[in-house]
């Protein structure tokens, strides 16, 4: 568990991450609070992109914002021409993805002990 100005941080993290994918068009946006259900993040965004450009798009504009907090980019993994995207940060972690590719990953529902704090449509 982390300590409650940390994990505040995080949260901020997550909903700027979520500010971003919204006005990137990024749809179905959910921010779940993994905290009590995971080891390695205590925060998780997910989001439904178009087109494999689009999942790039977000990608990109969430990093840059992040990275403009003065907080970088852990790891990444997957690409826009995969449908899917990973970006971690420290305590958060951003999944895009292709409408399609999402259902079948359904990480809401493997996830679905994680506490939901926002979704938009």
């Amino acid at each position: 568990m982390i300590e409650k100005d940390t994990k505040k941080q995080y949260e901020n993290l997550a909903k700027l991450a979520v500010e971003v994918a919204s006005d990137r068009l990024g749809s179905d946006i959910v921010l779940l609070d993994t905290s009590e259900v995971s080891s390695f993040s205590d925060y998780f965004v997910i989001i439904s992109a178009e087109t494999d450009r689009h999942v790039d798009s977000i990608a990109n504009d969430i990093t840059r914002v992040i990275r403009d907090e003065k907080i970088h980019r852990t790891h990444k993994e997957g690409s826009g021409n995969g449908g899917w995207m990973i970006l971690e940060f420290s305590g958060l972690v951003v999944h895009i993805f292709k409408k399609n590719i999402r259902q079948y990953y359904d990480l809401e529902g493997l996830w679905n002990r994680a506490k939901e704090i926002l979704r938009i449509q």
